[in-house]
Parts: C-alpha cells; sequence; structure tokens
C-alpha cells in the first residue's frame, strides 16, 4: 500500500469518527428518536468518509489541471459579455464589465487568479451538494447543524491540501 493510500484511509476514518459523533450530538438534542438519531449519524459518518475520498481525488485532479495555472479576469469578461451582447443595452453592459475591468487591471497592476484558488471550488461544491442532499432525503432532524461544519472543514482541507500538493516538489518521471 503506499504511503498516499494509507492517508487516504487514515483520513476517511478520521472523518467518519468525527462526523459520526458530531451527527449524533447534533440530531439527539432535536429529537427523541434514538434510531432516527443513530441513522443520521451512520449516514453523516459514512458520508464524510466517502466524500473524504472523492473529494480528495477531484482535488488532486484539479490541482494537476489548474493549480500552476493562472487566470485572467481578462478572459472570463468577454466570454461572459459574449453570449449576451446583441442587444445595445448589452453592449453598453459589456463597455461596463470592460471599463471596469480595466480600471482593476490598472489598480492590481495586471495580477491574474492562481489556479491553487480556483481548483478547490469543484469538489467543495460536489461535497456540498452531496452532503445536504444525503442529509435531507434521510430527514435529518438538524440539516444544516449536520452538514455546515463538513462544508467549512472540507472547504479548509481543500485549499490546505491544495497549496501542499503545489509546495511538494516534482520528481523527474524516471523516478516516480
Amino acid at each position: 500500500m503506499s504511503l498516499s493510500t494509507i492517508r487516504l484511509i487514515i483520513s476517511a476514518l478520521i472523518s467518519f469518527v468525527f462526523y459520526f459523533a458530531w451527527s449524533y450530538w447534533a440530531n439527539s438534542m432535536v429529537s427523541e428518536d434514538g434510531d432516527l438519531v443513530l441513522r443520521s449519524a451512520l449516514v453523516q459518518g459514512t458520508l464524510s468518509a466517502t466524500i473524504t475520498l472523492l473529494f480528495t481525488f477531484i482535488l488532486e485532479k484539479s490541482v494537476a489541471k489548474f493549480g500552476s495555472n493562472s487566470l485572467s479576469l481578462i478572459f472570463i469578461v468577454p466570454i461572459i459579455c459574449t453570449v449576451h451582447s446583441k442587444t445595445t443595452q448589452n453592449i453598453t453592459i459589456f463597455k461596463t464589465f470592460r471599463n471596469a475591468l480595466d480600471t482593476s487591471a490598472t489598480y492590481f497592476n495586471n495580477s491574474k487568479i492562481p489556479g491553487s484558488l480556483l481548483a478547490p471550488i469543484l469538489p467543495i461544491t460536489v461535497q456540498a451538494s452531496i452532503a445536504i442532499g444525503v442529509n435531507w432525503l434521510n430527514h435529518t432532524p438538524n440539516l444544516w447543524l449536520t452538514v455546515t461544519p463538513s462544508i467549512l472543514i472540507t472547504a479548509i482541507y481543500g485549499y490546505m491540501y491544495t497549496f501542499a500538493l503545489l509546495k511538494k516538489p516534482k520528481l523527474p518521471v524516471s523516478q516516480k
């Protein structure tokens, strides 16, 4: 077993134990149905462990694709505005965006958004959607208190993991 696989398994186990306990506590405050509280804790713990594995996989792919790149705002605004630039009103909006872009580019001295800031957004969105959806389907009594820590901690983990991946020295192909 590789070191990264062991790290993933340990992370998933820690995630299961923490979120099982959190969900059990959060839902036992609002429900006296022990079976529902236990089921909610099992659902959240299992979901968190599974999502930790899925999240890390998606995050590693995102970082590999976007992490070391930069995305300039100069490419974003025209793409957004091109779709809607057929009317006079939309042309005016496009000019306003272009002016705002020029002003901000001058202010920020043509800085770019590093891909490392964008890479975790997709896995965080996937994780949050799954966590909310599964707990909603489960009729978790205290839905938002159950899932909010999971989403926030996942976001923090995602950015820390991204920066750790980007700091990791690249090995030559012959040493991998």
